[in-house]
């Protein structure tokens, strides 16, 4: 019988393993809800979505929206700060429950990640360093430009954007190539450090706003080439999150009626920008 028992025993243990690797067990809402803690990925250096403070405490627009989402599930919000790309990409292994780090639904996404409705929307933004010289988009055929990797500002270079909003999108300047950097905040560093070896940078108009206020030599270039609908997201592949998402969705809309989001926004950027632009 030993031999028996100590079989059973180690399926036993490998189940668990699995179970403790995938975030499988239960439900995403139950599974929160039983921590009292909800696990969020965010970026550390996303001015003014989410970056340290002097204290190295993190705040911002995500971060305080991140707050309030947990305080109506009734639970702490805890950060967590892995790279971009693996958000974006799901398959998050129970690593993290949720996502508010001004991720874009993009139709690729929806393919591995559930989405809230849109929190708010950004313009994306071109900006040209000033010693470029560059004064309208049109002026960025055949030049380098900086952008974040895994984002929707370079699937726009390459053609690869599909905004599952259907946002319009503007025409790709002939023969722009991108240069690829690990996040946002590094383009706007190289070019305040005088390391660039580009005449532009892609962002959301908050961050390049952000940005030049904190003096980098840059100038906003052009209107936005399009609108990003910006949401909190779930992976696919984790815990059964319908339960979750059906109370996420209720959270969301609530605070988009309460005017909570509304404040938030105007607190961190100074303008109303939780509406979709028409």
């Amino acid at each position: 019988m030993r031999p028996k028992r100590t079989f059973a025993l180690l399926i036993t243990a490998l189940v668990v393993l699995v179970t403790a690797c995938t975030g499988g067990g239960g439900d995403l809402l139950t599974n929160v809800q039983n921590a009292g803690t909800i696990k969020v990925s965010t970026d550390p250096n996303y001015e003014p979505q989410s970056f340290l403070d002097d204290n190295g405490e993190l705040i911002g627009f995500d971060i305080d929206v991140a707050k309030e989402i947990a305080e109506r599930l009734g639970v702490e919000a805890e950060f967590v700060t892995p790279t971009f790309d693996l958000v974006q990409a799901g398959g998050w292994n129970g690593q993290w429950d949720l996502s508010v780090g001004s991720i874009t639904i993009t139709e690729p996404r929806l393919e591995v990640l559930d989405f809230s409705p849109p929190y708010y929307f950004t313009p994306a933004q071109f900006a040209a360093t000033e010693a470029s010289g560059i004064s309208s988009i049109e002026e960025f055929a055949g030049t380098r430009v900086c952008v974040a990797a895994a984002t929707t500002y370079l699937d726009w270079i390459n053609g690869d954007l599909v905004l599952g909003s259907g946002s319009e999108l503007a025409a790709v300047p002939e023969g722009i190539e991108s240069v690829v950097l690990e996040s946002d905040a590094l383009c706007a560093e190289s070019i305040e450090a005088g390391r660039d070896d580009f005449e532009g940078w892609i962002s959301s108009s908050t961050t390049v706003a952000a940005a030049i206020e904190g003096g980098v030599a840059i100038v906003e270039v052009g209107d936005p080439i399009f609108y990003e609908p910006l949401a909190a997201a779930t992976d696919k592949s984790g815990p059964d999150n319908e339960a979750f998402m059906a109370e996420l969705t209720d959270i969301v809309n609530a605070m988009h009626e309460d005017g909570t989001l509304t404040e938030l926004s105007l607190q961190w950027y100074g303008i109303d920008i939780t509406t979709k632009a028409e």
